[in-house]
């Protein structure tokens, strides 16, 4: 699905001699379906629509999604397969079973989640919650004051603002977490992993550790942010801006 600067809708669709695509229109309101004679269809879709219109998307069982340019609310949901969305404004839903979900661009209520699958996010803004059972968690470039993001079994790498009176929870049960802190943050981090262990590259003044249960907590500047970092046998790393991608390649 791609964007324009027209109010219409054109439609594509490569599919078989048995298929049948219907487009409706109720007002602003188009919808696109098919129809088989013989039970599911395969169709592949080439749309184009006014960059204003709000989009979604219910795939079929096993459906690959590429949305760009849209400066509109996206609600995308496939079972096995992939999304990709460049753009978004307002409330954005993203949700793959069995596929890698990553948006770019994006400003609003950004919510991700995948089962089988990794989630990226970059240079988007907003409240974010990112969700995966079996996949990495990428944000690069993220302005937020509410991050929300959890994996089973993956890494966690957040490079974006810590801001004042924010909340960043990141949390993985195997594998590591990775974080940007800028200089001069002002934020109380909380610190928990059972067998994996801390590393930072500037100095931390840790208060009421207690070594048996691996938990820590520091405040940086005033401690107005709220920060919780929790791997239970992954290494949490902390680093200055710009030197985690170049940390985690090395």
């Amino acid at each position: 699905i791609k964007t324009w600067l027209q109010n219409a809708v054109r439609v594509r669709a490569s599919h078989g001699s048995r298929v049948r695509i219907e487009v409706s229109t109720e007002g602003p309101r188009v919808t696109i379906e098919s129809q088989g004679r013989h039970g599911p269809t395969s169709v592949d879709y080439d749309i184009v629509v006014p960059v204003w219109m709000p989009i979604a998307v219910q795939g079929s069982p096993s459906s690959d999604v590429t949305i760009e340019g849209t400066e509109a609310e996206v609600a995308v949901e496939t079972v096995e397969g992939s999304v990709h969305v460049v753009g978004g404004t307002g409330n954005i839903t993203l949700h793959s079973v069995d596929g890698d979900v990553s948006l770019a661009g994006a400003k609003g209520h950004i919510e991700l989640n995948s089962v089988d699958g990794g989630i990226e996010i970059r240079n988007s803004s907003g409240d974010i919650q990112a969700e995966t059972v079996d996949g990495d968690v990428t944000m690069l470039g993220i302005e937020s004051a509410d991050v929300d993001a959890n994996t089973v079994d993956g890494t966690i790498e957040y490079d974006g603002s810590i801001q004042d009176r924010g909340r960043y929870r990141l949390t993985t049960h195997s594998g590591d977490v990775s974080i940007s802190v800028p200089e001069k943050t002002n934020a109380t981090v909380n610190v928990s992993t059972f067998s994996g262990s801390i590393d930072a590259s500037f100095p931390l003044t840790i208060m009421g550790a207690t070594p048996t249960r691996h938990r820590f907590n520091f405040t940086l500047g005033s401690g107005s942010a709220r920060v919780d970092l929790e791997s239970f046998d992954g290494t949490i790393r902390l680093r200055r801006p710009g030197n985690l991608q170049h940390d985690e390649h090395n």
